[in-house]
């Protein structure tokens, strides 16, 4: 049999059985295409349901507070500062993600 036919037989039947009736997220969007590794999504948002974030995440959020305050910033002289900052938590981020990245390619 086809992977196809399987899986959506396997659909089928549980729409028949009722176990798709009121899942967490019904009537919400799926997430954009492209927006990074769906298992890795999945895997973050579990993480930051517990509470638990990661590392990556932390600085990701760190990264866009950031670019707000850059943008905000006038003067010559305070910009390069933030530049410094924003590009430490770039390279920051980066280091993680690469570090994720090995980690899971070990397997």
């Amino acid at each position: 049999m086809k992977f196809a036919f399987l899986s959506e037989y396997q659909i089928r039947k549980a729409e028949r059985e009722g176990q798709l009736e009121n899942l967490k997220g019904a009537g919400k969007p799926l997430p954009r295409a492209g927006d990074g590794d769906f298992s890795e999504n999945v895997g973050f948002r579990i993480m930051a349901e517990a509470g638990a974030l990661p590392k990556e995440i932390e600085l990701k959020q760190e990264e866009e507070a950031q670019l707000k305050i850059l943008q905000a910033t006038t003067d010559p002289a305070l910009r390069k500062d933030e530049m410094k900052k924003l590009a430490d938590i770039q390279l920051r981020r980066a280091i993680q993600e690469e570090a994720r990245r090995k980690y899971y390619s070990q397997g």
